[in-house]
Formats: C-alpha cells, structure tokens, sequence
C-alpha cells in the first residue's frame, strides 16, 4: 500500500491548507470527515480520482510560514483560532441572523427553504457560542499548560475532567453537529445559489452563509486534525 493510499484527506490539508480548496471545490469534507482516505473520499463524492491526485501533485507545495499551521506551537495556534476564528464567528453569527431573519420575513412565504434556514441559523449560532465559550475557558488554558509543562519539564495536576480527551471528545461532537447544520443550510440554498429575482439582502444571506461555511472548516481542521491531536500527544508524554 503506497503513500497515496493510506494518506488521509486531513493529513493532506494538514501539510498544505492550499489543498482545501482543492477538496472544497469537489464537495469533499476536509475537517469533520476528512479521517478517510482520498480513494475513499472519491468514491463517496463520485469524483475521478486520478483527477484528484493529478491536481493535488501539482499543487505548489511551498506553504506560506503564515499558513503552515501544523508547524506552529500549540499556545499560539490557539491565540490564532481565538483572535481569527472565535471573534469571526462572534461577529458574523450576529449577521446571519439579522439576515435571516429578515429574509425569512420578506420572502418565506414564497421560498419555504428560508424559515427553515432561519431557525438552523439560531440553533446554530447558540451552539457555537456555549461551544467557544468551553473552548476558551476550559479546554484551551488546559492545553497551554500542558504545552508549557512540555517546556520546563514539569508536571500538571489532572483537572476535574479527568483528561484532555474527554473535553476534546465533546468538542469534537459539537463540531460534528454545527457540520451537519451547514450540510443541511447548503441543501436548502442549493449550495448557495440564489433566485435570479433575489434582492440584495437575500444575496447576501446567501453569500454570508457560504463564507461562514468556509470559515467553519478551516476553524474546524485547525482543531480537529491539528491542536487535538497534539494536544493529546503531549498529555502521554509528561
């Protein structure tokens, strides 16, 4: 079994974000669903795969030091995902709803998709916020102090939790659930696709949603294939 057979989709996006974009334009899940195979991956998809290799070998394989996010140290990739994720999804979930709920007011009688997508959009905006919040107050201070326990050969008191990985365990469900809230609002939009007869706010509900989607799985890979992981690596070896 060669390289290219046993490496997941993850571990590409892991060594080089550039091929997420690569993955996101053949409807390929790189965070949440990307523990597979690209083999595996393909036929999930009905993609060609040696299309998709083709692709990938001939991505260029020098990542900016900016966006090599697996070399990073563990404290400042979570200040990254802090200062860059957490405060976009603060900022862009007060958006969405304004958005949504206007468009759902303005059109939903005629285009039904919209209330559903209204009521997913506060679902998920609640859930992210509870999910930040156990993130920034619980799970990552912990991971800081492993990571500086690392550095000075010291040793950390075992929290209330028990081990990093059963806060990591829930974190990893309540991305599994905000995935599948988007997965849902991209079957009702069409992937985004708006009306032709759409007015502006309707297109950008459309188009903030997309971004936000985007934004969602990075933010997601960044912990899911990166920070936990090591997270959890660390813990093993104090």
């Amino acid at each position: 079994m060669n390289y290219i057979e046993t490496k997941t989709v993850a571990d590409y996006v892991t060594e080089n974000i550039k091929t997420a974009h690569i993955f996101k334009k053949h409807g390929i899940d790189f965070c949440c669903g990307g523990g597979i195979s690209i083999e595996k991956a393909c036929e999930k998809n009905n993609v060609n795969f040696d299309e998709l290799v083709s692709e990938l070998s001939n991505l260029e394989k020098n990542t900016s030091y900016l966006n090599d996010y697996n070399k990073w140290e563990l404290d400042f990739l979570i200040d990254f995902i802090i200062n860059t994720h957490h405060k976009y999804v603060e900022e862009n979930l007060i958006l969405l709803k304004q958005y949504g709920d206007r468009v759902a007011k303005v059109h939903g009688h005629h285009y039904t998709e919209l209330l559903e997508i209204k009521e997913l959009i506060h679902i998920v905006a609640g859930e992210l916020a509870s999910h930040m919040k156990k993130e920034e107050l619980i799970l990552f201070p912990f991971i800081k102090k492993l990571v500086n326990a690392k550095r000075d050969g010291t040793k950390v008191e075992i929290p209330n939790f028990g081990t990093v990985d059963n806060p990591i365990k829930m974190m990893e469900e309540e991305h599994d659930k905000a995935g599948d809230i988007f997965k849902r609002i991209s079957e009702l939009t069409n992937t985004y696709k708006t009306p032709e007869n759409a007015c502006n706010t309707f297109k950008a509900l459309y188009a903030k949603l997309e971004e936000f989607e985007d934004d969602l799985h990075q933010h997601v890979h960044l912990e899911n294939n990166i920070l936990f992981p090591k997270a959890k690596l660390i813990e093993v070896s104090l």
